[in-house]
């Protein structure tokens, strides 16, 4: 197939051998030897194609990138043209390096401008991490084998902008990193296409100063750094930062059980700053402590890297620990007393809470909410169907649609009356192992550290759609496992429980609230 270039063709695929598109009539060979084959990617400047070189007897692949200039002022064109080669000179240096693909060609043709390039053969990092997460010697590999590049191509005074898993290829022939899509890099100085000011780059991996149109080479390391994170956690970047505290929390997302030394950590740490006189300035700076690190490592002066406790190793023996029932303290209310009912001497076995026979509830709250069906599947010991209920009459009581995810603002706002149904139902139905109210002790037992919460209560720390299977929707759970966290949402999801359990002392504290 020969794919037409023509950026306003309705119907661009034509034969193998066709020299115009038989739909715009468009001239298919590019200076007559570049045939495009096939549509690679488009951005907002431009496209990409996989081509051959038709003038070498062994028609060599190629990539083609095509730029659009939407202005067709003709002076304007003409300077951007101008512009533009002086551009490709410096591509063409970087070229050199042997991890940078080399630039074939640069030209103009219809009103169209074009880069030709070396195709490389391989997956993307991006590809692999749909594969697999990398463990940290992966990482170290990466740093080191990448970290020159970057390097090279900020000693010729051009910033990358777009560094992500998707522009890094693991070249087949020798498993080597190399850098792509340097055809929207732009340079340091005033000979850009682009104004400075321009915003380049995936949002996901953008450093802080080129949101705001500023770009030095330590923004290339920034994005590096998350590129970083991401490989090691497959978690979409913004997911894992926290805009109030400008801070990631990249490693409450690793893999349960990865290993990460504390060199590791210091320098991705430095790469994610977001201030820059905090960051790494340029890559020499990095691959130094790199070297450091790994010498020191090699001299067995590193302590050997040890797997991330288990949950029990990882709770305080002062804390209440629901693998030990005896130290547990089930949540008392006036309206609904739960005492426990095993002895210190019976601490190996589940824990068993018992309530007061009489359990007399409103079930219809004052804003008109129906709670029949939760107490119907509490009942009846349905935990999955009762943990959407859950989210239903959440929901209800909020005005929103039912499956609204719930941000931290929402959470606030939730009625005390309707979040002491919901929660004194779960709490009389599970004998006092599952509610919100058992969910805020075991947090505060854990001075709010979230990664422990989830270990006691057997949670994945991090929150997404297939995270719902390893829920245990059986009073065996462990206790504060029921109910989920399936209604939250928001970029600052794991921080719920911060707020859930404000909303519950402050509804504690008001008498109005209280039923």
């Amino acid at each position: 197939m020969t794919y037409c270039l023509n950026p306003e063709c309705q119907e661009p695929e034509n034969s193998n051998t066709a020299e115009h598109c038989s739909n715009c009539g468009f001239n298919l060979l590019l200076r007559q030897r570049y045939r495009a084959i096939q549509l690679l990617g488009k951005g907002g400047f431009g496209k990409t194609f996989l081509a051959i070189d038709e003038d070498i007897p062994s028609q060599p692949r190629c990539a083609v990138k095509q730029f659009h200039f939407y202005d067709r002022d003709p002076e304007i064109f003409k300077k951007a043209l101008e512009l533009f080669h002086q551009e490709a000179i410096r591509l063409d240096e970087l070229g050199k390096h042997p991890q940078i693909p080399n630039l074939l060609a640069c030209f103009e043709q219809e009103q169209q401008i074009y880069l030709v390039q070396e195709f490389i053969e391989g997956p993307t990092l991006k590809q692999e991490l749909d594969e697999s997460v990398y463990g940290e010697d992966r990482i170290w590999q990466l740093l080191q084998d990448l970290l020159p590049v970057l390097q090279f191509i900020h000693e010729k005074r051009v910033i990358h902008r777009d560094i992500k898993p998707e522009n890094i290829i693991r070249r087949q022939s020798d498993s080597k990193p190399v850098l792509i899509d340097f055809g929207i890099a732009k340079l340091m100085t005033d000979t850009a296409i682009l104004r400075p000011a321009t915003l380049i780059g995936s949002q996901d991996y953008v450093a802080p100063e080129q949101m705001r149109g500023k770009v030095f080479p330590a923004s290339d390391l920034y994005s590096f750094g998350v590129t970083c994170i991401r490989l090691m956690t497959q978690v979409p970047p913004l997911d894992m930062y926290d805009y109030d505290s400008e801070r990631w929390w990249w490693r409450d997302f690793l893999p349960k059980g990865t290993s990460i030394s504390a060199e590791l950590g210091e320098i991705l740490d430095k790469l994610l700053q977001t201030h820059l006189n905090q960051r790494y300035g340029f890559a020499a700076e990095v691959l130094q402590d790199i070297d450091a690190a790994l010498d020191r490592r090699d001299r067995n002066l590193i302590l050997p890297k040890m797997p991330l406790a288990q949950p029990s190793e990882r709770i305080a023996p002062t804390l209440n620990n629901p693998e030990n029932p005896a130290d547990f303290t089930a949540p008392q209310t006036p309206e609904l007393p739960i005492l426990p009912t095993k002895s210190a001497a019976n601490s190996a076995e589940t824990l068993s809470l018992s309530v007061t026979s009489t359990f007399d509830l409103n079930l219809i709250s004052r804003r008109g909410v129906d709670y029949t069906k939760l107490r119907d599947f509490l009942s009846n010991k349905k935990w999955k169907e009762a943990d959407r209920e859950t989210w239903t009459v959440m929901c209800q009581s909020l005005s929103l649609e039912p499956g609204t995810a719930l941000e931290l603002t929402q959470i606030n706002q939730l009625p005390c009356e309707d979040l002491h149904i919901a929660d004194r139902l779960w709490l009389h139905y599970s004998q006092g192992r599952f509610g919100f109210s058992v969910q805020k002790q075991i947090y505060e037992s854990v001075k709010g550290d979230y990664i422990r919460f989830c270990d006691r209560v057997n949670w994945p720390t991090y929150n997404s759609a297939t995270t719902s299977g390893q829920l245990k929707f059986t009073q065996k759970a462990p206790i504060g496992h029921l109910p989920s966290r399936s209604w939250v949402g928001g970029v600052q999801w794991l921080r719920h429980l911060d707020a859930l359990s404000a909303k519950l002392t402050e509804c504690d504290n008001t008498p109005a609230a209280k039923l």
